[in-house]
């Protein structure tokens, strides 16, 4: 954080790494917002109006409620959710189901500093994977860390996330699994810091992918909570252009 009297712009910018070291910057993001409804008896209801919407969604069933369906909405610009999305959500076919608001979710993409196309990491990447019409099956949630975790040395945190980062890296290079990580501080009633998707062909290495991930520190130590869980398999979904 800058000192009061320090007179340089502010850069909020995300920032990645060029292959000859030049340091990259991007103010795109990427949001995605994620809502549950219960009591769904047609879902060829709903599916009628994100066709007609030329917007970009992904239509889950959840396999914990007979009746219940997950929305998962793509935008760059907040103000679609106040918007559009709000206008498509107060037509009948959504006002007849119940809202289910403990699992609403919203964040934004971010990158880590390394990345080298930056375009690809906040915007096309996540995406085109939410869309992946391969990846039919998903496990939606909230974390929330622990803060002591931003007591640790930056040396500490990177331990503690490479070790994380690496598990996830062993189920893609598998193609057993992937992950959406979206920032969510300061955008969630319940002051989580994140949201992830696990994205996969089949639910249950999704599962072990999620307890394998339990035995690591930043799991184990420094995680306030986790959840709750949406399991959901891909009803409709925009196709990708």
């Amino acid at each position: 954080m800058q000192e009061a009297n320090d007179n340089s712009v502010l850069d909020i910018s995300e920032k990645g790494r060029a292959k000859d070291g030049t340091v990259l910057s991007s103010d795109r993001r990427m949001l995605m917002q994620f809502l549950a409804f219960g009591g769904c008896l047609d879902t060829g209801k709903i599916i009628k109006e994100l066709e007609g919407s030329g917007m970009d969604f992904v239509l889950y069933a959840d396999i914990n409620d007979p009746y219940g369906i997950g929305l998962l909405s793509v935008n760059e610009d907040p103000g679609f959710f106040v918007g559009e999305l709000r206008g498509l959500l107060a037509r009948p076919a959504f006002t007849e189901l119940t809202p289910k608001p403990e699992y609403t979710m919203l964040g934004r993409t971010y990158s880590l500093g390394y990345e080298p196309d930056l375009e690809r990491t906040l915007v096309h990447g996540p995406r085109e994977k939410v869309l992946n019409p391969a990846l039919k099956w998903a496990i939606w949630y909230p974390l929330q860390r622990n803060k002591l975790f931003e007591t640790l040395s930056e040396d500490e945190r990177r331990s503690v996330l490479g070790e994380h980062g690496k598990v996830g890296f062993k189920f893609g290079q598998a193609g057993l699994g992937t992950d959406i990580r979206l920032a969510c501080h300061g955008l969630d009633k319940n002051d989580n810091d994140f949201v992830i998707g696990v994205l996969g062909e089949k639910l249950y290495p999704l599962s072990i992918l999620i307890e394998t991930m339990r035995g690591t520190k930043q799991t184990s130590m420094y995680l306030e909570s986790l959840g709750p869980f949406f399991v959901g398999n891909v009803i409709w979904q925009t196709p990708v252009k």
